[in-house]
């Protein structure tokens, strides 16, 4: 009898396990995984969502998959120009000391870690998240190629009690199982009612880009990625998973993603850019960089596409990151190929250039050594970045925290897929703290890149306002 379908053989199984902690001296992680016939992630998460408790969601809607994951079994923070390294050695450590069973030939199967990696390697004192977050989650439901799961991560220490896991499991099979979900959903006001903008740093952001351009000049750097900021305020709480749910329906062809600090603290957005995606050893990635507006009919849109795709400076920058990530992935041992010219993405507010990079990656490579290397790219960071990317904060003047960084999940088979944090939010009590940037490159002119990251914010702004 399989452990995840009976009590009394559930509670062999842990026995197991706690022996096997007495032996090691260390605690296991007995992870159990279960095929169900339909869960939806996000309406789970929004079902079990503790605001003091960490959790992770993402979702491409175009691709019908979506992961999320709630409440650390255990966790870990590091910081440093190592900071990825630690969270592998850490999470090698724990699966080193995991059990996994149950269904796991179901996509998403076994133990999943969630992380975030700002976009500095160091933050000021008081951050709202360190330079990297990494857990393990105690519950996990994921959609994906059609098939269903969820996972139920357990910590069992030398003196665990076992009666009460047992309870704890067995009541979460029935739950994911079956699951519930209301006739009648709390009714929320969409709209914010008072909300009071402001900008961070008023009047600086032109004079930024003018102090860019004139470094460029001068051949200290080629691009630099400058962003702004706003801050709403309104006189409730915003709730972040319901401006999430409207973001994942707003922006299908994004990736939809919450990351939850506790404390009531979330990290929202609704990014395209995909840092990269290791599947069955496949690594895949995009070069996105280069912007310009939606058109209100085809013809303008049609325009403002073709201006796109034969602008020189456009062109340029988007050279710039896609030759970049090449060059980063040669020095992990990775020989990649891209498409030989750039395509359009076209999402509901902004079309960008895109170029697709895949290649294959051996064992001995890791998803978050590669993570390291490409983190960050020129889309949100500079090139050469040894150069570009320690001006930024200095030109900015401010701390960007997550916003341009890294989230994403990896499991125990080096599968994973992390994200940049552009076209994001960070939710705190009554705040949203907005940021949006673009890239500077010889030609780039300020009142132009103004407007580039004022329509960049504009498809959070009608999200959380009700625009």
């Amino acid at each position: 009898m399989l452990p995840e379908r009976d009590p009394k053989a559930l509670r062999e199984f842990l026995s197991g396990c706690r022996e096997t902690a007495r032996k090691k001296g260390h605690f296991q992680i007995a992870s159990i995984t279960l095929d169900v016939k339909h869960i939806a992630p996000l309406a789970v998460l929004q079902s079990i969502y503790e605001p003091e408790e960490l959790h992770f969601y993402v979702e491409r809607a175009s691709e019908d998959e979506a992961l999320a994951g709630a409440e650390a079994v255990v966790s870990a923070s590091f910081s440093g120009a190592d900071r990825f390294a630690q969270a592998k050695a850490f999470a090698r450590e724990i699966l080193e000391n995991t059990i996994a069973v149950g269904d796991l030939e179901v996509p998403l199967a076994g133990p999943h870690f969630f992380t975030a990696f700002t976009f500095d390697d160091a933050v000021p004192e008081g951050s709202i998240f360190p330079p990297a977050t990494i857990f393990l989650p105690r519950w996990q439901v994921s959609k994906a190629k059609g098939h269903y799961g969820a996972v139920a991560n357990l910590r069992i220490d030398p003196d665990s009690d076992l009666d009460q896991l047992v309870a704890r499991v067995w009541g979460a099979y029935q739950k994911f199982t079956a699951f519930d979900y209301p006739d009648h959903a709390p009714v929320r006001a969409t709209s914010p009612g008072t909300c009071t903008r402001r900008e961070l740093n008023a009047g600086h952001y032109p004079q930024a880009v003018a102090q860019a351009l004139e470094a460029i000049g001068r051949g200290e750097y080629e691009k630099i990625v400058l962003a702004r900021g706003i801050e709403l305020e309104r006189e409730e709480d915003w709730q972040p998973l319901d401006a999430l749910n409207r973001l994942r329906e707003r922006f299908s062809g994004c990736y939809a993603f919450s990351f939850g600090a506790g404390g009531g603290r979330s990290f929202i957005g609704a990014t395209p850019e995909r840092l990269l995606r290791i599947e069955n050893g496949k690594l895949m990635t995009v070069a996105l960089a280069g912007s310009a507006p939606r058109g209100t009919e085809a013809a303008e849109d049609a325009r403002y596409a073709r201006d796109l795709l034969t602008s020189e400076k456009d062109l340029h920058e988007h050279a710039c990151v896609r030759d970049s990530i090449l060059r980063r992935l040669e020095k992990v041992g990775i020989h990649a190929r891209a498409d030989q010219f750039p395509r359009l993405l076209s999402l509901a507010n902004v079309q960008h250039l895109r170029t697709r990079i895949e290649a294959e990656v051996g064992e001995g490579v890791h998803l978050l050594d590669v993570a390291a290397e490409l983190h960050p790219t020129p889309a949100v960071g500079g090139s050469p970045r040894e150069q570009a990317v320690p001006q930024i904060k200095e030109l900015e003047a401010m701390d960007r925290g997550l916003y341009a960084g890294v989230v994403g999940w990896f499991n125990h088979l080096n599968d994973g897929e992390m994200i940049v944090g552009i076209r994001s939010a960070l939710i705190e009590g009554r705040i949203a703290r907005l940021m949006a940037g673009a890239g500077i490159v010889e030609g780039s002119e300020p009142d132009k890149e103004m407007r580039e990251t004022e329509i960049k914010l504009k498809a959070l702004l009608d999200v959380l306002t009700g625009g």
